[in-house]
C-alpha cells in the first residue's frame, strides 16, 4: 500500500494494521459417527442408553452454568428472542466496574449440531443431525483481552467456540508499555506511535493460542477432568477479520474523498480483480462467484455510512469509514482452503533425500494463524495500491465554490459566476482543457475555433465576446497571461478545477453530455 500512502501522505496521520474480530472453535475427536461409537463403548455406554446419557451429560452443563453464575454473584439469563448480547455484557460490565472474571451467563435457542441414533434392521448406529438446543454464552473480562465470549453446546459433540477482539487486546498492550492512544469502538482515532504500536500489533499471532483457549474450555466444561478425558479440544480459526487502518487527519478530508474511491471500487474493479486482490489467479476451472455490493447502514437503523464489499465464494474483502476518520480496508477469511501455505507435505515423497515442500491448501488451525495475517495484509495492501489511481477531488471541488461566486474587483464592474452545470460554461473548459494547447497556450482565435456554434453569429463580435471570457477567466485565477506575447494558458488551479468540474458533469450528466457534443 505504499503507492496510496505515498500519493495522499500529507492527508495521513498513520497507518495500523490488526486483526479485528477473530472466532476460535474447539473440536472434540468425534469426527463422525463411528467415533462417537467408539467413545460410547469406551464409556460402557449400550447403544439403547445414549439417549439417557447425553441428556444427563447436558443437564450437568447447563447446572454447571447456573451454579457458576450463583457462585460468583453474576447474572444468569434466558434470551427467548434475539438481542445484542455483546452490547448487553458491555453494559453489565461497565455497570458493575468489573474489570476481570465471568460478566454474564446468557442462554438461548439456536440450531446446532449433534448426533442422532438410528435404527436399521434392528442394529442401532449414530449419524450427525441438525437440530436446536440451548446455546450458553458465557462473557468474561479477560485483564488481556478485553470482553470476550464462550459460546458452549451442551449436547454433544460439545463443541466451543471463543470470540477476540484483536484491537481491544492491542489497545492493553499499548497502555501495558507506555503508548498513549485516543480509541473509539474497535478503531483507533490517534495514537502517540504508529510504528510502535504496529510492532506490537504484530505480536497477536505469536501468543500461546492452545493454551489461552485450553484455560477457558477447562472453565466452562467440567466433563473435560472426568467422562471426557484424557480428551483435549482441537482448535480451529473459524473466522478471521484483518483490518488496515487509515487514520486521517481530518474528519472533512475523508468525508470529501470516500466518496469517490467508494464509486471507483464499485464501478470500475472487475471480478479479475477482486481475485487478483485476494491472490487468486484468473481460470475458467473456477467454481464460484465474485460478488461486489454496496450498502447503506442508515437502511437498517445503524449508524450513517456506507461500505463496499467483494465476495469470493466465502471470503470477502470489505472498505469503509470508521467513525468518520479512518479508512478501513478489511479481509474475512471463513474458508482458508481457497489460499495456499508452504509446508511440509504429510506423503512421505522423496528427492535426493530430502522432503518435498510444497505450496498447499491452507487448514484452519491455529498454527497458521500467521499466514491468515499475511494474506490478509496483502490482499489489503493490493486493494489500496489499486486505489491509488483515483485523484483526490476535494481541491478541484473547493475551488468550484470559488468560481461559482460572484467577483467584485477593486476597478471596474462585478463579473458574474460561472455555472459549470450550463452548456456554453462546460464547453468553455473543455475547450480550455484541451490538450494541444499544453505546450504554446492558446490565442482569442484558437479560442473561437474551438467554440464554433457557442458564440454569436456576428464573426465581428466573436472576437470581442471572447476578450470578455478571457477577462473573467483571468480574474477567477483560471487562466494567465504568458509574459510578452498574446496568448494565455490554463494555471494549475485553472486544470485541477475545470477538470474536477468536466469530470463532475460527465459522470452525473453524460447523456445530456453525449447528446450536447
Amino acid at each position: 500500500m505504499d503507492q496510496f500512502i505515498a500519493k495522499h501522505a500529507d492527508k495521513l496521520q498513520g497507518t495500523l494494521s490488526c486483526f479485528d474480530r477473530v472466532l476460535f472453535r474447539g473440536y472434540l475427536p468425534f469426527f463422525g459417527g463411528y467415533a462417537m461409537a467408539s467413545f460410547l463403548d469406551t464409556r460402557g455406554v449400550h447403544r439403547r442408553d445414549v439417549k439417557r446419557f447425553v441428556l444427563t451429560q447436558a443437564y450437568r452443563l447447563k447446572d454447571h452454568a447456573r451454579q457458576m453464575a450463583a457462585r460468583e454473584g453474576r447474572p444468569y439469563q434466558y434470551f427467548g428472542e434475539r438481542v445484542k448480547k455483546e452490547d448487553l455484557a458491555r453494559h453489565i460490565a461497565e455497570r458493575d466496574g468489573l474489570t476481570e472474571g465471568l460478566v454474564c451467563v446468557f442462554a438461548t435457542v439456536e440450531p446446532c449440531r449433534t448426533c442422532s441414533l438410528r435404527w436399521r434392521e434392528g442394529s442401532a448406529c449414530l449419524q450427525w443431525a441438525r437440530r436446536k438446543c440451548l446455546i450458553l454464552y458465557y462473557y468474561f473480562m479477560d485483564p488481556a483481552f478485553g470482553l470476550i465470549h464462550v459460546r458452549r453446546q451442551p449436547w454433544f459433540p460439545l463443541q466451543l467456540q471463543v470470540y477476540v477482539n484483536g484491537h481491544e487486546w492491542l489497545a492493553r498492550k499499548l497502555a501495558q508499555h507506555g503508548v498513549r492512544y485516543t480509541k473509539h469502538d474497535n478503531a483507533f482515532l490517534w495514537l502517540e506511535d504508529f510504528a510502535r504500536a504496529q510492532r506490537l500489533a504484530d505480536r497477536f499471532v505469536n501468543l500461546p493460542w492452545v493454551t489461552l483457549l485450553d484455560r477457558y474450555a477447562r472453565r466452562v466444561n467440567p466433563l473435560l477432568p472426568n467422562v471426557l478425558t484424557p480428551m483435549l479440544y482441537y482448535w480451529v480459526t473459524t473466522q478471521a477479520e484483518y483490518a488496515t487502518d487509515l487514520v486521517f487527519k481530518s474528519r472533512q478530508q475523508l468525508a470529501d474523498f470516500f466518496p469517490r474511491l467508494l464509486e471507483h471500487s464499485t464501478l470500475c474493479f472487475s471480478a479479475r480483480d477482486v481475485l487478483s486482490f485476494l491472490g487468486r489467479k484468473w481460470h475458467g476451472r473456477f467454481e464460484g462467484e465474485v460478488v461486489t455490493d454496496q450498502f447503506d447502514h442508515a437502511l437498517r437503523g445503524r449508524l450513517p455510512g456506507r461500505r463496499v464489499k467483494h465476495r469470493m465464494k466465502r471470503n470477502w474483502l470489505k472498505m469503509y469509514e470508521k467513525a468518520g476518520w479512518i479508512l478501513r480496508v478489511e479481509t474475512v477469511i471463513n474458508d482458508p482452503e481457497e489460499f495456499r501455505v508452504r509446508r511440509r507435505v504429510r506423503r512421505r515423497v522423496r528427492r535426493r533425500g530430502r522432503r518435498r515442500t510444497e505450496w498447499v491448501p491452507l487448514r484452519k488451525s491455529v498454527a497458521y494463524l500467521f499466514r491468515y495475517r499475511d494474506v490478509a495484509q496483502q490482499s489489503n495492501a493490493r486493494y489500496l495500491n489499486a486505489l491509488a489511481q483515483v485523484d483526490d477531488p476535494t481541491p478541484g471541488l473547493r475551488g468550484l465554490d470559488t468560481i461559482t461566486t460572484r467577483k467584485h474587483p477593486a476597478e471596474g464592474r462585478s463579473l458574474k459566476a460561472f455555472n459549470p452545470v450550463a452548456r456554453p460554461d462546460y464547453h468553455l473548459f473543455v475547450a480550455l482543457m484541451s490538450g494541444e494547447h499544453a505546450v504554446h497556450g492558446f490565442a482569442n482565435r484558437d479560442l473561437r475555433a474551438k467554440l464554433t456554434g457557442h458564440l454569436r453569429d456576428d464573426p465581428k463580435r466573436q472576437s470581442a465576446q471572447v476578450t470578455r471570457l478571457l477577462h473573467r477567466l483571468h480574474v477567477y485565477g483560471l487562466v494567465a497571461k504568458i509574459p510578452r506575447s498574446r496568448r494565455w494558458r490554463v494555471t494549475a488551479f485553472g486544470h485541477r478545477v475545470m477538470g474536477a468540474s468536466v469530470r463532475l458533469r460527465q459522470l452525473h450528466f453524460p447523456t445530456f453530455y453525449a447528446e450536447a457534443a
